[in-house]
């Protein structure tokens, strides 16, 4: 029986590290994000970096020594999780909300309603819907739905 490949889970590096952070996550939205217009995509890549990267706490993934995803947290919200598409079904995403749960039993996380795999992999987890807004935090015409992380009581 082949072992599963070891996840290593760190702190992102800084700035240098970004480009290829910006890497996975058009990787991980073209495998996911089906419903953005590709100027929307190319317009979010351009924030990431500047912008979006700096609010949160970055933990990247790393398989076989390759950066294969990233999280980004937030006072107890996972605002970022993606995952290269080439390490898709590995448990990358999985270890990621993992360590995040480590941290807040109590994750929120906001998840596109028009990404249904992201949405039954939460749900895998055992996060349940809390709500949903009509709109992404930009106001587009994406909504979301919002879920808590729900422990089970032993």
């Amino acid at each position: 029986m082949s072992e599963r490949p070891r996840i290593h889970l760190r702190p992102c590096l800084g700035a240098e590290e970004f480009p290829h952070l910006v890497a996975v996550w058009r990787s991980a939205v073209a495998a996911t994000h089906d419903f953005l217009p590709p100027a929307d995509v190319d317009r979010i890549a351009t924030r990431l970096a500047p912008e979006y990267f700096p609010m949160v706490e970055l933990t990247v993934a790393e398989l076989d020594g390759e950066i294969a995803g990233f999280s980004g947290l937030s006072a107890g919200k996972l605002d970022m999780l993606f995952v290269d598409a080439a390490y898709r079904g590995k448990g990358v995403g999985a270890a990621l909300v993992a360590a995040a749960l480590a941290r807040y039993p109590t994750l929120t996380v906001d998840v596109n309603e028009q990404n249904p795999q992201a949405v039954g992999f939460y749900e895998r987890l055992g996060f349940v819907k809390t709500g949903r807004s009509a709109t992404d935090n930009d106001g587009r015409p994406f909504p979301l739905l919002h879920f808590v992380h729900a422990p089970i009581e032993a």
